[in-house]
């Protein structure tokens, strides 16, 4: 639909995210991609989206490829609608007549079908062809003028299609056209990884650089940049609000009765340490019916809801569990589906259980500063309470440096609040102990505590007494000598 600005929203989300609300009324767009980036999918679901606002959409191709072999592919997509065709989508093949009349044959072909379909969206699929085609570098950029001149003549937004060019070639329609639109796809490992850059868009405001996309049953899903997406927040944080509970009594305490709604606080440490058991009492710990989200990289539903009942910890049905493994996924289309997640269900309290896992979904490992803020920014505008865990090496308790090892380097820039949990060796036996390391505007006892995991979850002492002794004990403590069996072990 177009706007007052003009624009003609594609009808693809993330598409007319990243053109800034879409493309102009009649203007002539350039899409360009290798064989396979899928070009002719796009070119179909812009044309069945305009249909199903009830304009008129029209595809010309100029390949060999028949019609009928063409649109079986595209009924397997969700966006075809066999009832918009042929009344509100039309295919007209022109590839005997480009060959037979030349460039002049093709232009009569799309002003004809133009006007009699009253048309106001054309793809024309093959422009490579036209490309061979024509007879001069003249002769391709009259053909270019002309389309133009119809497309402003009809008020009838046009999309040309081509394959690749070389990236040192400067084809003439370039400079000519309205937009240029690449679809890209780059190896990662043995992982490829398929992209979306709109290289130009006169007349207006684009979103610059490359964005991720995927084709699935439902056509492209294009994912913006976060950090582009979210330069700034959707809506602006009001930065005030209550204090909630962590849902750990003892750790409320420490911060003076709880942390400040819309915040984001980070949990650190070892595997086994207790990170997803604080993540699952921060959870059941709000206000009875409030909407929340378990979101993790490392354990399933099922196992989570498993752990939950161990620690007979009620998980009421207002709060969700997401798992997205580490394997295939793509960091933005991640981030996307968390926050609309988030949107769609009114979520106000949060946990992401191994917030490192997004550094593991992409290889641009400097994006991640500038990913995390924005997400984390968005999380406190939609007034999220947020919960992260992050793991930390098994270090163990360096005597007289109980925090050497501890690495809150990239969250310290996101986080209100940073809890350490660590697990102390002394002699045989392990203690877990607990500190807080930041507490962003607010009087904290940052005195560490020793805690068990029991029915319930986490169950701090007291007071830091015993923790204290703790630390004074490993920092007394020899070297223990080598068990005799061990011994044994390193032999020959």
């Amino acid at each position: 639909m177009s706007g007052d600005s003009g624009r003609v929203a594609t009808g693809i989300p993330g598409l007319d995210a990243i053109l800034g609300g879409g493309v102009f009324d009649g203007g002539i767009y350039i899409i360009q991609g290798a064989p396979g980036a899928g070009k002719t999918i796009l070119g179909n679901q812009i044309c069945f989206a305009q249909a199903a606002q009830g304009r008129n959409a029209l595809y010309i191709t100029l390949l060999a490829e028949s019609h009928a072999r063409m649109i079986g592919h595209m009924r397997r997509m969700t966006f075809f609608d066999e009832n918009a065709v042929p009344d509100r989508m039309s295919y007209v093949g022109a590839f005997k007549t480009l060959e037979d009349d030349g460039l002049r044959g093709l232009l009569d072909v799309v002003r004809r079908e133009v006007r009699t379909r009253n048309a106001s969206i054309l793809v024309l699929d093959g422009l490579i062809t036209v490309h061979e085609k024509a007879r001069s570098e003249l002769e391709l950029k009259k053909f270019i003028h002309e389309l133009q001149t119809q497309a402003g003549f009809s008020n009838c937004t046009m999309f040309l299609l081509t394959s690749a060019f070389d990236a040192d070639a400067h084809p003439p329609e370039h400079t000519m056209v309205d937009g240029l639109i690449e679809l890209q796809a780059s190896l990662h490992g043995r992982r490829s990884e398929r992209s979306i850059q709109i290289h130009k868009l006169r007349g207006g405001w684009f979103m610059g650089g490359k964005h991720a996309y995927r084709i699935t049953d439902h056509g492209h899903a294009i994912y913006p940049r976060i950090e582009a997406l979210l330069e700034t927040p959707s809506i602006w944080d009001s930065a005030d609000g209550p204090m909630v509970p962590v849902g750990i009594p003892g750790i409320d305490k420490m911060f003076g009765g709880g942390i400040d709604t819309h915040s984001v606080t980070v949990v650190l440490g070892p595997s086994g340490s207790g990170k997803t058991t604080a993540g699952l009492q921060f959870l059941t710990g709000g206000p009875a019916g409030e909407p929340a989200l378990f979101f993790g990289f490392h354990e399933n539903p099922m196992a989570l809801r498993v752990k939950a009942k161990s620690l007979k910890l009620a998980l009421p049905d207002q709060i969700s569990l997401i798992w997205r493994p580490q394997t295939e996924a793509v960091l933005d289309e991640v981030a996307t589906e968390l926050l609309g997640t988030i949107r769609q269900n009114g979520i106000r309290r949060l946990v992401i259980d191994g917030i490192e896992g997004f550094s593991k979904l992409t290889d641009e490992k400097h994006r991640m500063g500038s990913f995390l803020s924005a997400l984390c920014n968005e999380l406190r505008a939609l007034g999220v309470t947020t919960l992260a865990t992050a793991e930390t090496d098994h270090a163990g308790m360096t005597p007289g440096q109980p925090l050497k090892g501890v690495n809150q380097t990239g969250l310290s820039a996101v986080a209100e609040n940073i809890i350490a949990l660590h697990l102390a060796a002394l002699r045989s036996e392990n203690h877990r102990l607990l500190t807080i390391l930041k507490s962003r505007d607010r009087r904290t006892d940052m005195r560490m505590r020793r805690f068990e995991i029991h029915e319930g979850g986490i169950v701090l002492d007291d007071n830091y007494e015993r923790a204290e002794r703790i630390l004074r004990d490993i920092s007394s403590q020899g070297p223990q000598p080598t068990p005799a069996a061990d011994l044994k072990l390193t032999g020959d």
